[in-house]
């Protein structure tokens, strides 16, 4: 008999590709959400689990279920939640669930505040170069896999650990779950404002997860960090392997990073001091699972990077236009730093779209002083709408000045006046680097990519 599972809150990015994992296992799978946007619309329709209307509905929680997985997106009185709980039935968040379906695998988790999904990536990449069987669980639709969860018979399982909430009813991180024998830490810059209060508080959660690392594991960790070097110097005493990395090293010649290596220099697709340090993370992990440098090598020069990250969506001989997905101060400064450092020559004209809690608090929004020092041309954009919807105050341009430490900073509440702005300027010999975890309310990029992809010349 094939086992039964039910999501409540279905529509979830990484809920409905967990949903997906398991009708290709074999499961009986049904769910409910009260809305579902796309892809998972289209991708739960295909797979013919894509419920029948909007809205929780009670009924659906049988007896005969094996087990109810719980998204975030549900509410701590959801009704159907409320009927499972009344019938007994086993109730799973998702990493609570991929923890049960992984028990006997060896377990891999990718932490940090920065860098998870590119690490986690480029780790799946090698290893699939390689033919190697391998499960996963990564935070983004990434190209070469069509499910962002893999769950299987495979021995290893690489995840993606997030430190945010688990779900309604466990407000731990997710990846104290996970029970890991592989952990790498890639850095620590306070985040999820609204859930960690304090930077103390923040920083506690990794020094936990760190202290769970089991006699005889492995645990990874970034040496240019100061609060992760902290954390490892703690744990000098515990009987199992500390293995530090940097940046690995490299050369940049005509926009374009080589890696130094014994065996010579080795082209890359990706560049950046920070990717740099990512590549070297995903090497130490490689190399913990039984592969060789040369493996590693061989492989890691067809990465293109994870989507969103860096992303080129128009290039010319003079002229870029990069999509990227920072957000948090440390992500949005060493973006633009990569940028200007790897096209030192180029005009850099970069563009944040506030969106998240943190970034939209006037309490918090002092983190990011400093991290559009590399820019050129330091554009903000800031939907009145987002900020009303998270019941916060609007800031001014002048606050936003003061907060990033730019008097020069461009201020834009209608995405109508930023479309012109950019479409506006000259970008002969000039890159645009447009950054949000948003996406700057749909904003028409055709006018934009046809210019940038003319080769415009000064």
């Amino acid at each position: 008999m094939s086992k039964k599972y039910h999501f409540i809150a279905i529509g979830g990015a990484v809920m409905h590709n967990l949903a997906l994992s398991m009708v290709d296992k074999g499961y009986k799978v049904s769910g409910s959400d009260d809305e579902i946007y796309e892809p998972s619309r289209t991708r739960l329709e295909k797979a013919g689990i894509l419920p029948k209307e909007k809205g929780w509905f009670p009924e659906k929680i049988t007896a005969d279920l094996d087990g109810i997985i719980l998204g975030m997106h549900a509410r701590i009185d959801n009704p159907e939640l409320q009927k499972a709980k009344e019938l007994g039935i086993p109730v799973y968040s998702f990493p609570e669930f991929v923890f049960e379906q992984s028990r006997d695998k060896k377990r891999v988790v990718i932490s940090g505040s920065h860098g998870k999904t590119t690490i986690t990536s480029m780790i799946l990449h090698v290893l699939k170069y390689h033919k190697l069987d391998f499960d996963y669980l990564v935070g983004a639709q990434i190209e070469g896999f069509e499910l962002m969860v893999r769950l299987s018979d495979a021995p290893i399982i690489i995840i993606e650990g997030d430190e945010y909430l688990t779900s309604p009813i466990d407000r731990r991180p997710k990846f104290f779950h996970y029970h890991h024998h592989i952990l790498l830490m890639s850095g620590i810059a306070w985040d999820h404002f609204n859930v960690f209060p304090t930077f103390e508080n923040y920083r506690e959660q990794f020094q936990i997860l760190a202290e769970m690392t089991p006699e005889r594991g492995t645990f990874i960790y970034c040496k240019e960090d100061p609060h992760i070097v902290g954390i490892a110097e703690g744990l000098k005493s515990k009987p199992f392997a500390k293995i530090p990395y940097g940046a690995h090293p490299y050369t940049i010649k005509d926009g374009e990073t080589f890696l130094l290596t014994e065996k010579g220099e080795i082209p890359i697709l990706i560049f950046g001091e920070h990717n740099l340090q990512n590549l070297q993370g995903a090497k130490e992990v490689c190399l913990s699972l039984g592969l060789t440098d040369g493996q590693f090598y061989e492989a890691i020069g067809s990465f293109k990077g994870a989507a969103k990250r860096q992303e080129v969506l128009a290039k010319s001989a003079s002229s870029i236009l990069f999509r990227d997905f920072a957000h948090a101060p440390s992500k949005l400064k060493a973006t633009v730093q990569a940028v200007k450092t790897q096209f030192p020559e180029r005009k850099l004209i970069a563009v944040q779209e506030l969106h998240t809690y943190s970034s939209l608090n006037k309490d918090f929004v002092h983190n990011y002083v400093g991290s559009f020092a590399a820019a050129d041309v330091a554009v903000i954009y800031l939907n009145p709408k987002a900020v009303s919807l998270k019941k916060l105050e609007l800031m001014d341009e002048e606050t936003l000045k003061q907060a990033f430490g730019r008097n020069d900073l461009r201020l834009f509440t209608e995405i109508k006046d930023l479309k012109t702005f950019l479409e506006n300027q000259s970008y002969a010999n000039t890159n645009l680097l447009l950054m949000s975890s948003g996406n700057y309310d749909d904003m028409d990029l055709s006018v934009l990519k046809n210019k940038i992809n003319q080769n415009p010349q000064a």
